[in-house]
């Protein structure tokens, strides 16, 4: 009976979890279709908003900068990130003082990791644009790609590479052959969590973003909107950015469950 009453109250206490964080994006979502200009008041089912996203050229442009920073961020901080998490797992030797090193920026605020990037920039003198931003989100996700990878590399069986050099390959042929698909889909994972990630940065992208609107990403727009107070043009454009960054995660998690050939 004790064991019964314990298992209801931690259903009860997970149900309140679930509700204090779903049922606000639940509110939000569904005020996206809301007819009226009211945000909090539903006068009737529409999904206007959503073509007036289309229509607006300040949320167009910002949304084509937030791709072009997400994708050039993701490309990057994968084959970076991906190279880093095989090396260190070789060198395992040194693997405590090298993974504090690469998974500070990970457990550092994003306010202190943006003052440092932009006190970097100005202290080099580079000027400030979407190029910035780029870099910077490549040293916030780098980390992020870093540990999905090694995660895999953690059941990796490295005696397929010594039997691969045993047989004759060169390093190339077995990094092609053996290594590289093995780690692809933590790889692939590694970059939908990377590409998720910078679509959704506010914080680093507003410190070292440039002046002018040509580095304004879709975070930064949605702030600026919001300060004239929340309308369902808003909400419509935040259930967007949360749809994709939900699918996208959602794939990267579908992708790093499975293991390892053989397995």
């Amino acid at each position: 009976m004790a064991d019964r009453n314990t298992f209801r109250l931690m259903l009860l206490i997970l149900g309140i979890i679930f509700a204090f964080l779903y049922i606000p994006i639940s509110v939000l979502v569904g005020l996206s279709f809301n007819g009226g200009g009211l945000p909090t008041a539903w006068t009737g089912f529409s999904v206007k908003w959503y073509g007036a996203l289309l229509e607006n050229e300040d949320i167009l442009q910002a949304a084509g900068n937030t791709l072009v920073v997400a994708l050039f961020s993701t490309l990057l901080s994968t084959l970076l990130g991906s190279l880093l998490a095989v090396g260190v797992e070789i060198r395992r030797r040194n693997g405590k003082w090298l993974e504090t090193i690469i998974f500070a920026p990970m457990i550092i605020p994003d306010i202190v990791l943006a003052i440092a990037l932009l006190s970097f920039f100005s202290l080099l003198g580079v000027a400030m644009g979407l190029h910035t931003i780029i870099v910077s989100h490549v040293v916030f996700n780098l980390a992020f790609v870093c540990a999905v990878v090694r995660a895999r590399l953690k059941s990796f069986d490295w005696s397929i590479v010594e039997a691969s050099a045993d047989l004759g390959a060169s390093t190339f042929t077995t990094m092609r052959r053996i290594v590289l698909p093995v780690l692809m889909p933590a790889i692939l994972a590694g970059a939908l969590l990377a590409f998720t990630l910078s679509v959704d940065e506010f914080i680093i992208a507003f410190f070292t973003a440039g002046a002018g609107r040509s580095s304004i990403t879709l975070p930064m727009q949605i702030f600026a909107m919001i300060r004239f107070g929340v309308t369902p043009e808003i909400n419509a454009l935040a259930t967007l950015v949360m749809a994709v960054s939900v699918i996208a995660l959602a794939l990267s998690q579908r992708l790093n469950r499975g293991g390892l050939p053989g397995q």
